[in-house]
C-alpha cells in the first residue's frame, strides 16, 4: 500500500519492484533477440484469382429462375465468398496434403552439414512430439489422426484466401520456411482447387438428366392427352366449360319454351271449360220463321167485354152506381175478365226450325282447342324428356368438370415443363462442353510467386523493440505489481483505510548513527508531541507499543523514547521490574513491551495496564491484513487503538537520483 502524489512518488515505485522490473525487461529483450536469431524463417508466395460473372457464382443460379415459386430476395450476397469457402475447403486441402507427401517422399536427403543438421533436429523433434501425441491418445485425452490430416491442418492455418470489399479479386497467400516450396505448394493449390470446382460444377450427369425428364414429360403429356380425350368423347364436347355452356343454354331455351306451352296449354283448358259451360246453357236450335194472331175465344169474349163496359158506362149515366143495372153489369164485367185471362190470348199458326249457329261455332272451337291442348300436352312430355336428359348430361359433365380441369392442368404443366427442361437440356450441353474444354469463370491473373525475401521474423524490427518492448513489459509488471502489493510502505492513506491515528513514521536508520539523522529525531519528537504529558504529571502515563509480529521495533523504539523522554527531564521507567509497581506513578512515564501480539501471551496482560496502546508496523514487511487484525484484535480486547507508528520507513530513490531531479 503506497500513496501515489507526485513523480517522485512513481519513481519511487520503480526502485520498490526494481527486480521484478529488470527480470521481465531481461526476460522480454531476451526473448525478442531469441525469436530474431533463432525463429526459422517463413517466406510466402502469393497469387491472384479474378472471379468472373458466370453460371457457377451468381447470387441466384440460372436454373432457379425457370420455376419461381417466390421472389427473389432483395438482400445480395457476396459471391466470392463461396469461391472462398470452395478453395479452403477440406476436399482440396486433403488433395495437396497428399500431393506434398508424395512429393517429398521422392525429395533426396538434404545436401550440407547444416541441413544435415536441421534436417536431424527436425526429425528428433517430429519423433518427439509423436510420442507425446500417442500418450495423450492412450490417455484418451486426444484421437488419433493420420499424418494426412495433421499436414492438411498446418497448411490450412498457413494458407490465406481473401478480398476487398466489392472487390472480384481473390488475393491467396502461403507462408512457408522454403520460398520454392511455398510457390509449388501454392501452384498445386491452385491446380488442385481449378480441377476439384471443374469436377464439383462441371454438371456431367445434367444433360442425361434433362433427356430422361423430356422423355418423361412426354409419357405424361401423351397418357394425360389419352384421358383428356376420352373425357371429352364420354361428355361429347371438345371442353367441358363449352360443352356445359350448350347445355345450360339448350336446357334454358327449352324451359322458356315449355313455360310457354304450360302457359298457353293453361289458357286452352280454361277456355275449354268456359266454352263447354256455355255451350250447356244455349240452345240447340233456333226458330228462324212464327206465324202468330189472337185466338177466336180470346177475341169473342174480349169483344162481349167490351160491350159490356160501354153498356155500363151508358147505364151510369142514367143510373147510379148502387143500381141493380149496374151492379148486374159490373158482376157479369168481372166474370168476363176472369174467362179473357184464363182464355190463351195469342194463337201460334206456323213455325220454322233451323240450328243454332252459336253453337255450331262453340263447338268446331272446342274441338280446334281440344286438338291443339292435346299438341300442347305432347310438346310438354318432350321437352320435359329433353330437358331430363340434358340435365343428366350436364351432371355428368359437372361431374367430369374437374378431372377434366385437373388433367388440362396437368397437361399444361407437362407441356410447360417439357419446354423448361428442353431449355435446360439446351444450357447443359453447353455447360457440358465448357466442361469438356476446361473453361469456367475462374481466371488466373498473377500465378504464384516466388519471394525469396522473408516474411518472418522481422529479425532487424524484432531487435530495434526488444528494449521498448521490454521496457513497455517491465512497466507493465510493475503496475501490476503494485496492484497485488499489499504490503505498507508509508504511512499514507494509514488513517482512512484503517481510522487510527498516525502518531509518526520513523525512518530506517540502518546500522548508521542515530544522532547524526535529525529525520530520525524528528520524527520521535513527534511521537513526543502525541503524548499527553500533562497527565502524565498529574496521574502518571503508561504507553503500551505492541506489534502484530515480534521482531518489528518495539524495543528499538521504546529505548529511543526513553532517551527523548529523560532528554526532556522526565522519569521514565521501561518495563515492570519485581518490586516495583505496575502502573505509573505521578510524574512518571511508564513504558510498556507486548511485541508478538498474535503469539505472546503476556502482551494482552501488559497491555490491560496500559493508558495508551500504539501499534508498531514495521514497513515493507507488514502487509494490510495482517495489520487489520491485529487492530481488530485490539479492539475486540481493549475497545480502541491510540495510535500507530510506522518503522522502518525507507525511501527507495537514491539520493544521488533526487539530487539530479531537482536540478
Amino acid at each position: 500500500m503506497i500513496d501515489i502524489r507526485s513523480f517522485r512518488d512513481l519513481l519511487r515505485l520503480f526502485y520498490i519492484f526494481r527486480r521484478e522490473f529488470l527480470i521481465a525487461f531481461g526476460l522480454t529483450v531476451v526473448l525478442a533477440v531469441g525469436i530474431a536469431f533463432l525463429m526459422p524463417p517463413r517466406y510466402a508466395s502469393e497469387a491472384r484469382l479474378l472471379v468472373k460473372p458466370g453460371r457457377e457464382n451468381l447470387t441466384v443460379p440460372l436454373d432457379a429462375g425457370d420455376r419461381q415459386t417466390m421472389l427473389a430476395p432483395v438482400s445480395q450476397r457476396d459471391p466470392i465468398i463461396d469461391e472462398e469457402k470452395m478453395l479452403t475447403g477440406r476436399p482440396v486441402i486433403n488433395q495437396v496434403a497428399r500431393l506434398y507427401m508424395d512429393e517429398m517422399a521422392r525429395q533426396p536427403p538434404p545436401q550440407g552439414l547444416w541441413k544435415q543438421i536441421k534436417a536431424q533436429v527436425g526429425q528428433a523433434a517430429l519423433a518427439t512430439l509423436d510420442g507425446l501425441r500417442w500418450v495423450t491418445t492412450k490417455l484418451g485425452l486426444t484421437e488419433a489422426r493420420p499424418p494426412e490430416e495433421r499436414l492438411a491442418a498446418k497448411l490450412e492455418d498457413r494458407f490465406q484466401a481473401s478480398h476487398g470489399p466489392g472487390s472480384n479479386v481473390m488475393e491467396l497467400r502461403f507462408v512457408w520456411d522454403d520460398p520454392l516450396v511455398a510457390q509449388r505448394i501454392m501452384q498445386t493449390w491452385v491446380k488442385v482447387y481449378l480441377d476439384e470446382r471443374t469436377a464439383v460444377l462441371g454438371r456431367k450427369g445434367l444433360v442425361t438428366f434433362y433427356e430422361g425428364k423430356v422423355r418423361d414429360a412426354d409419357q405424361q403429356i401423351e397418357s394425360s392427352k389419352a384421358l383428356w380425350r376420352a373425357r371429352l368423347e364420354k361428355i361429347q364436347g371438345v371442353s367441358a366449360s363449352e360443352r356445359l355452356e350448350a347445355l345450360t343454354k339448350r336446357v334454358n331455351e327449352l324451359r322458356t319454351r315449355r313455360a310457354e306451352i304450360l302457359a298457353e296449354k293453361d289458357a286452352t283448358e280454361q277456355g275449354l271449360n268456359y266454352a263447354s259451360g256455355r255451350a250447356k246453357t244455349l240452345p240447340r236450335e233456333v226458330v228462324s220463321e212464327r206465324e202468330v194472331g189472337y185466338g177466336p175465344t180470346w177475341l169473342a169474349l174480349s169483344n162481349q167485354l167490351n160491350e159490356l163496359k160501354r153498356q155500363r158506362a151508358d147505364a151510369l149515366r142514367v143510373y147510379k152506381e148502387t143500381a141493380p143495372t149496374v151492379l148486374t153489369l159490373n158482376e157479369s164485367i168481372a166474370t168476363l175478365e176472369k174467362q179473357v185471362q184464363a182464355e190463351e190470348r195469342n194463337v201460334q199458326r206456323s213455325e220454322r226450325r233451323t240450328p243454332n249457329e252459336l253453337g255450331t261455332t262453340l263447338e268446331r272451337n272446342q274441338l280446334e282447342k281440344s286438338v291443339r291442348l292435346r299438341e300442347l300436352i305432347t310438346f310438354s312430355s318432350v321437352y320435359d324428356k329433353e330437358i331430363g336428359e340434358l340435365e343428366a348430361a350436364r351432371r355428368q359433365v359437372l361431374e367430369s368438370e374437374p378431372e377434366l380441369a385437373r388433367l388440362e392442368q396437368a397437361l399444361a404443366v407437362a407441356e410447360k415443363s417439357r419446354v423448361l427442361y428442353l431449355d435446360s437440356l439446351e444450357k447443359a450441353r453447353i455447360d457440358q462442353a465448357l466442361d469438356e474444354n476446361r473453361i469456367n469463370n475462374i481466371a488466373q491473373i498473377e500465378q504464384a510467386t516466388f519471394n525469396p525475401a522473408r516474411v518472418s521474423p522481422k529479425s532487424l524490427l524484432l531487435l530495434a523493440l526488444a528494449a521498448p518492448a521490454g521496457l513497455m513489459v517491465g512497466l507493465l509488471v510493475i503496475y501490476l505489481r503494485s496492484l497485488t502489493d499489499q504490503r505498507i510502505h508509508d504511512g499514507g492513506r494509514v488513517e482512512q483505510r484503517f481510522g487510527v491515528p498516525l502518531w509518526s513514521t520513523i525512518k530506517d536508520i540502518g546500522g548508521g548513527s542515530a544522532g547524526e539523522d535529525n529525520e530520525f529525531h524528528a520524527s520521535l519528537y513527534r511521537i513526543y508531541g502525541m503524548l499527553p504529558l500533562d497527565r502524565a504529571a498529574e496521574q502518571g502515563l503508561t504507553v503500551g507499543l505492541t506489534s502484530s509480529r515480534p521482531k518489528e521495533g518495539v524495543s528499538f523504539i521504546a529505548l529511543r523514547l526513553r532517551t527523548l523522554l529523560q532528554a526532556q527531564g522526565l522519569t521514565v521507567r521501561l518495563n515492570v521490574a519485581e518490586g516495583q509497581p505496575e502502573r505509573a506513578q505521578p510524574g512518571e512515564v511508564l513504558l510498556l513491551e507486548a511485541a508478538g501480539l498474535l503469539s505472546n501471551r503476556d502482551a494482552f496482560v501488559r497491555l490491560s495496564r496500559s493508558d495508551l496502546i500504539v501499534l508498531v508496523v514495521e514497513a515493507r514487511a507488514s502487509t494490510v491484513p495482517v495489520v487489520e487484525n491485529a487492530l481488530g484484535i485490539l479492539r475486540t480486547a481493549f475497545h480502541k487503538v491510540d495510535g500507530v507508528i510506522i518503522n522502518r520507513r525507507r525511501f527507495e530513490v537514491p539520493p544521488h537520483v533526487l539530487r539530479w531531479l531537482q536540478r
